[in-house]
């Protein structure tokens, strides 16, 4: 039995004995020595106690002073065995149910069982306290437990229960604290819950819960915490002096659709430490007089549709709030207020770390007095109208960490007080006017990370600021920078990102570049650069985007970058580059737009570039031609004096065309059916991976021992010949780290079938519907771009366009790294360039077929951009198209439409909200919105509303690189 199973099952009987004893009848004998004896009895069937916890579990010692054990003062009977996390193995011993004085559950059993919650608790009538968070629970929650009549805890959270909350919870009196967050819930709180006279704390966040919030839960005295965060819950908060909370220090209301005003009766609640509210409706001022809140520490508002104070032109609520002497984190980003920051400002708590006030519609210029907010460690006013000068004051905020000032109408040069800031971590300030150079001492900033000062009118790049060490990020792109780049810069271990482009730098581009090992990113493009391209950028091993077109670049293109195995993007376009493109490694995926307008250089036609003169020694082409050419024209005679003797002997028809066939296939080498048969034992039913319209797929062993899937076409289906053919002549010349990869093919009389890559990940399909695992969001990300890029080369990548015509989930495989890549992508049609052909039987599945195919029977690349769409939309919702939900009235993509933006976090995958914390949530929706939106452009009815796949592409990158930006934060 496995350690996990022997948990579950040791653990599951601890908690029916727990029940068990519930139930021993009260007239047993017990005594100290009765409990002695269960305990020593639990002590022997622990089979592993690597920590020696029980070490002094001995007769000879008083119980009551064992590890984990505790007792009641008076008669000295154990209360609880608090043994969780030690590391224990092995059974539980009946005799722990002679412990009848116990009146809490065993803390050991958290985090470790799965199941139903049983129903025999409710006998346990002197219990106090239930508490079950962290494991696995399924099913309802039981309403018998509302018989529990010395109830004052019952935490159920973070479990996979569902139904909804039972109102006959309403008749615990005792009941103080109720738990049952994250978990499948769905309906309304009932009323009969709020209405608890003793409830105090109440968790219900991040379920499915609906209606109204009951008002009798504002209006207790007794309540101290309310945790409603992640619901869907309708109507206003109560108003009018609706808000009793005189003793509440939490209220979490965040990303619960909310609406009308916030309740201005709130500032009553004078102990309050917490007050978030975000990602709701809330519409109106920011309530008055919240500076009564003297304990507010957190004030969160971001994402609503707040407004000024009517007839202010400042933020009146700000010189309100310096009353708040606690206050450490203030949010209002995103929201609608106007007018301009007070001076004021300045008085805020001298706690404060975190003021976040962009995205809003504020003007006017930042006050000077903000440099007396010593212990911010965030400022973020990004995305407003603020003008002005950058104040040389926020070089006293010694504790700064974040900057963010982009989007904004700053104008005038970087202070040099910037550099004061020893540790500013990120400094944002693009899409401003900014001019002038880059201060010398940015050197000063050792733990400056990112650095973004895009679309500005900057002129100069100081040497010093290659000189920090700890850089990841930099973006300098639409400036005015001019001059060279120093060829003797410091070469950096950590400097991942790169982007110069649009600017006025000539000169060399520095050797030295080829020295930073973990450059990802680097976009040199729109700039003045001219000499050769660095052979040393071969040695960016970690590279995949190298934009560099747009120069003045000369000589050759460098085989070292055939060692780029990572890049996904290069262009060298418009420079003056001459010779031959190297045709290896990461070039054989490139299309002619990587190369246009560069007369000088040459190579496969495909590129749309001439081909190479020869210019080969003597020695290469006698190399070549042994190699090569002789061999081909010795075939062609041994064909044909074959076929001359068969005609001359009168051979019949059958000989003569194995002849041609053995000739046809010599340049595509075949398997033979004999070693397909063992490489499946016989094609046997445990090898069977899966089955498709055009045939069964097995998993198979090749004598060399590769691990192979076999596609064996259905040769009863119309058409399985020429889809063979038609698939073969696609798969010789489609090549790409995305696709699914064919070894060799295998034909005769009775078969036709293709040796492929072995995925050993599965499908997609697999994965989405799976109950053992769940991908994460980065990882769905990331399989989607890994689709992306396939359908890019196959839409663009070819001299004709490939069109897949069956996109979806279960044709995308996951291999042991979980990179992605398509497959059955060769029974698509060839299209020629810039027509569409009719197809007359169907291909496609039923959900992701574009409704132009439907109607029209037309196939184009437009179509792959929809079916693509609804596979994102649901990776993301873990719906299918066909789900049983959907019908004529309403498919996916309306479902989703019609919940964006307000109610994202309702449609998609429940088990992704899972892997999320908090802050990970809140930072993730925007995320899960743009991909969303993304999926709807893709399926957008008429085809010339959908993006095509290199703008889909480019859209994927950038929320990736938004996704790590903020898990990196």
């Amino acid at each position: 039995m496995s350690m996990r199973r022997l948990y579950n099952a040791s653990l599951m009987g601890a908690l029916a004995l727990l029940v068990h004893l519930c139930m021993v009848d009260l007239a047993i004998c017990s005594s100290n020595f009765t409990d002695q004896l269960a305990l020593l009895s639990f002590k022997s069937s622990i089979k592993n106690d690597p920590n020696n916890v029980l070490s002094n579990w001995t007769k000879e010692t008083n119980f009551c002073g064992w590890a984990g054990v505790l007792c009641s003062r008076r008669r000295q009977r154990v209360t609880s065995l608090k043994l969780r996390n030690m590391g224990l193995e092995g059974t539980i011993s009946p005799h722990v149910g002679i412990l009848t004085n116990k009146y809490y559950m065993p803390s050991a059993l958290e985090m470790l069982l799965e199941g139903n919650i049983p129903l025999g608790l409710h006998h346990c009538q002197r219990l106090e306290v239930i508490s079950l968070t962290g494991n696995k629970f399924s099913g309802r929650v039981p309403k018998e437990l509302s018989t529990l009549p010395s109830l004052r805890a019952l935490s159920l959270g973070l479990n996979e229960l569902t139904g909804t909350i039972p109102p006959s919870f309403g008749n615990i009196s005792s009941l103080e604290g109720f738990g049952l967050e994250m978990n499948h819930i769905y309906g309304n709180i009932p009323t009969e819950l709020a209405q608890l006279p003793n409830l105090k704390l109440i968790y219900l966040l991040l379920n499915y819960l609906t209606g109204p919030i009951p008002p009798a839960i504002f209006n207790k005295s007794s309540m101290v915490k309310i945790n409603l965060n992640f619901n869907a819950f309708s109507g206003n908060l109560p108003t009018n002096n609706g808000l009793f909370l005189p003793n509440l220090e939490f209220l979490f209301l965040d990303h619960t659709q909310l609406t009308g005003n916030i309740p201005s009766s709130l500032s009553n609640s004078s102990k309050l430490t917490k007050l978030t509210l975000a990602a709701n409706l809330f519409t109106g001022p920011v309530p008055k007089h919240l500076g009564n809140l003297k304990h507010l520490e957190r004030l969160s508002l971001f994402q609503n549709q707040l407004t000024n104070e009517p007839g202010s032109i400042e933020l009146s609520f700000l010189t309100d709030l310096t009353n708040c002497t606690s206050l450490v984190e203030l949010w209002v980003r995103q929201n609608k207020l106007s007018g301009t920051l007070p001076n004021s400002i300045g008085n805020l708590s001298y706690s404060l770390q975190e003021l976040e006030v962009s995205e809003n519609q504020l003007t006017g210029t930042i006050p000077k007095e903000i440099g007396s907010l010593r212990n911010l460690n965030v400022i973020a006013l990004a995305n407003n109208n603020l003008n002005g000068n950058i104040p040389s004051t926020l070089g006293e905020i010694k504790n700064l960490q974040r900057l963010y000032l982009g989007g904004n109408n700053f104008h005038g040069s970087i202070p040099n007080e910037i550099c004061l800031l020893s540790n500013l971590g990120e400094l944002r300030a693009e899409e401003n006017k900014l001019s002038g150079s880059i201060p010398s001492c940015i050197e000063n900033l050792r733990g400056l990370q990112v650095m973004k000062l895009s679309h500005n009118k900057l002129t100069f790049i100081p040497s010093s600021l290659w000189n920090l060490e700890t850089l990841r990020d930099l973006n300098l792109s639409f400036n005015s920078l001019g001059g060279s780049l120093d060829p003797n810069i410091r070469p950096s271990k950590v400097l991942e990102i790169v982007d110069l482009s649009w600017n006025q730098i000539s000169g060399s581009i520095p050797r030295v570049i080829g020295s930073f090992q973990s450059l990802t990113s680097l976009n040199l493009s729109r700039n003045s650069f001219s000499g050769p391209i660095p052979n040393t950028m071969g040695n960016l091993i970690t590279l995949d985007y190298l934009d560099l077109s747009h120069n003045n670049l000369s000589g050759q293109i460098p085989k070292s970058l055939e060692a780029l195995s990572h890049i996904q993007y290069m262009n060298f376009s418009c420079n003056k580059l001459a010779g031959e493109i190297p045709n290896e490694g990461p070039f054989m995926n490139l299309t002619s737009r990587s190369f246009m307008e560069s007369e000088a250089l040459c190579g496969n036609p495909i590129l749309k570039v001439p081909p190479c003169a020869s210019n080969s020694s003597k020695k290469s082409m006698i190399k070549i031609n042994l190699r090569y050419i002789l061999p081909a024209i010795a075939l062609m005679l041994i064909f044909s004096i074959g076929v001359y003797i068969v005609k001359r002997n009168h051979g019949n028809n059958a000989q003569s065309q194995n002849l041609i066939d053995l000739y046809a296939t010599m340049d595509h080498r075949m398997i033979s059916y004999l070693e397909l048969i063992r490489a499946t034992d016989d094609f046997c039913e445990a090898n069977l991976l899966g089955v498709g319209s055009y045939g069964s797929v097995y998993k198979g062993v090749l004598s060399d021992g590769t691990i192979v899937a076999v596609k064996v076409l259905n040769l009863q289906l119309e058409g399985a010949f020429k889809s063979f053919d038609v698939e073969c002549k696609v798969l010789r010349t489609t090549r790409h780290r995305n696709l699914v990869r064919v070894i060799t093919t295998c034909s005769n009389p009775e078969l036709r079938a293709l040796v492929l890559q072995y995925m050993s990940n599965g499908s997609l399909e697999m994965w989405l519907y799976s109950h053992n695992s769940c991908l994460n969001l980065r990882q769905r990300i990331d399989i989607m771009i890994d689709v992306a890029l396939a359908l890019e080369y196959l839409h663009y990548g070819q001299l004709e366009p490939v069109v897949h015509c069956d996109v979806k989930p279960s044709n995308v495989l996951l291999d042991e790294d979980m990179v992605a890549h398509v497959a059955d992508f060769g029974i698509a049609k060839i299209l020629a360039e810039n027509k569409t052909a009719i197809q007359t039987r169907t291909l496609g599945t039923i959900g992701y077929i574009a409704p132009e195919y439907g109607s029209e029977g037309r196939v184009s690349t437009s179509g792959d951009i929809y079916s693509y769409g609804m596979m994102l939309l649901e990776t993301f919702t873990r719906k299918k198209p066909i789900d049983q939900m959907f019908s004529a009235e309403i498919n996916l993509r309306q479902w989703v439409s019609t919940s964006l933006p307000n109610k994202i976090m309702e449609i998609v995958d429940g088990g992704l909200l899972r892997m999320q914390n908090g802050s990970d949530m809140v930072a993730s929706q925007s995320i899960l919105l743009a991909i969303l939106e993304l999926g709807l452009e893709c399926t957008s009815e008429l085809p010339v509303e959908r993006s095509d796949i290199k703008k889909v592409l480019g859209e994927l990158n950038k929320i990736k690189k938004q996704f790590l930006q903020i898990q990196s934060i």
